[in-house]
């Protein structure tokens, strides 16, 4: 499968970003799909899923900030990130929630103070 992530870019702490994932075949129709992060130096965690059927969820850390959602017509799923935070930053990734695909290329998120 091919997975693209897009939208990040360099923003200043408070501000707002959202993210985009696309994927070739019906990859994101048939698997719970989520968003992952990655820090340099450290491994990738999971940031949010979203189910098949709709049932999402966020890691406490950005509760309240960051809602995931998918468009199914669009075959894109999204990562709304407001108030975002220094912490925040890291390369970020879509795919499988459960036996992840291989990796695309992710996109970079830079929140500065």
């Amino acid at each position: 499968v091919q997975l693209q992530a897009s939208g990040g870019g360099l923003v200043q702490a408070g501000g707002s970003l959202r993210l985009s994932c696309r994927a070739s075949g019906r990859f994101l129709a048939i698997n719970d799909m989520a968003w992952y992060r990655q820090i340099p130096g450290k491994q990738r965690d999971i940031v949010a899923i979203i189910t098949v059927e709709g049932t999402s969820n966020v890691a406490a850390p950005v509760r309240g900030r960051f809602t995931i959602s998918m468009d199914n017509a669009k075959h894109t799923m999204y990562l709304q990130m407001n108030s975002l935070k220094p912490e925040d930053t890291g390369v970020y990734y879509c795919n499988a929630a459960v036996r992840p695909d291989s990796w695309g290329r992710g996109t970079l998120v830079t929140v500065s103070s």
